[in-house]
């Protein structure tokens, strides 16, 4: 069967943010039967999606880009849809939709809002943040078994902790989500991940990466961080850091066991599987 592109959206203008959730997908793709992704920036908002005010503009930013019909490449640089495709929008050119951005982004649900009302089948829509969380779950086996966020700067604490609790429909005051063992932050933006020099982006991906594990134990000291999620698209690529700070805090042995989930592989793999299976 011949399948559409899956399109990946960055919602900020940094297209060498772009360039890295391409290249983190590569080993993805190369191995793929579906055509070649499409990757989109944002060609007017944000250079660093840095809280939720910004998750909402970028939508409105990017959302009409999407949905224009025919599409109309709005930069030089932007993606271009084969001749056979071009009298369609870029939502309707493609068989599901990745966000990029490791947020609760308000493009997801209006992407899928947008699907829905649509004749005929609906695309899947999978942001980042959400595929990370599904595919950590899955990672826990047992009751002491947590997962948790590594991300940028302190104001994703509580918009993370409380989209965990949403996407799983944990309700009331005071409740929380078992499994999870919380965020923890760099105080890095998604830019200054590329644009600081590497060992000061390491030393702050592993000391905060070393407080979630010890975070995980809880004050019985039975929990195990055994899955953490890296929060921010800009991360792609840094799964090696995470890895050295876990065998550094557990050892060779248990530190090779903690699983990395990069949304951005995740989620590329969950929609292509989606896809397929005709959901």
């Amino acid at each position: 069967m011949d399948y559409l592109p899956i399109l990946v959206v960055n919602p900020n203008t940094t297209e060498s943010m772009t360039k890295g959730v391409e290249r983190a997908l590569n080993s993805l793709v190369e191995s793929s039967k579906f055509p070649s992704p499409t990757f989109f920036s944002a060609p007017t908002g944000v250079a660093s999606i840095n809280d939720d005010k910004d998750c909402h503009h970028t939508a409105e930013e990017v959302l009409p880009h999407l949905l224009a019909s025919p599409y109309a490449p709005p930069k030089p640089t932007s993606p271009r849809l084969p001749p056979h495709l071009s009298h369609l929008s870029l939502a309707a050119a493609h068989s599901a939709v990745l966000i990029a951005c490791y947020s609760v982004h308000p493009l997801v649900p209006s992407l899928a809002a947008h699907y829905a009302a649509q004749s005929g089948p609906t695309r899947p829509v999978l942001g980042i943040f959400e595929a990370s969380v599904l595919s950590a779950l899955a990672l826990l086996h047992t009751p002491e078994d947590r997962f948790g966020i590594v991300t940028t700067g302190a104001v994703w604490d509580g918009i993370l902790t409380q989209g965990v609790s949403d996407f799983l429909a944990i309700r009331g005051e005071g409740a929380k989500v078992e499994r999870f063992a919380g965020v923890e932050t760099t105080g890095l933006t998604a830019v200054e991940l590329h644009d600081l020099p590497a060992d000061e982006v390491e030393r702050r991906m592993k000391e905060a990466v070393k407080r979630l594990m010890r975070r995980a134990k809880g004050q019985d000291g039975k929990g195990t961080l055994r899955a953490i999620c890296l929060g921010c698209a800009g991360m792609a690529g840094l799964d090696a850091t995470v890895r050295a700070a876990c065998v550094e805090e557990l050892g060779d042995a248990d530190g090779s066991k903690v699983h990395i989930v990069d949304g951005v592989k995740a989620g590329y793999a969950l929609l292509e599987g989606m896809v397929r299976a005709g959901l």
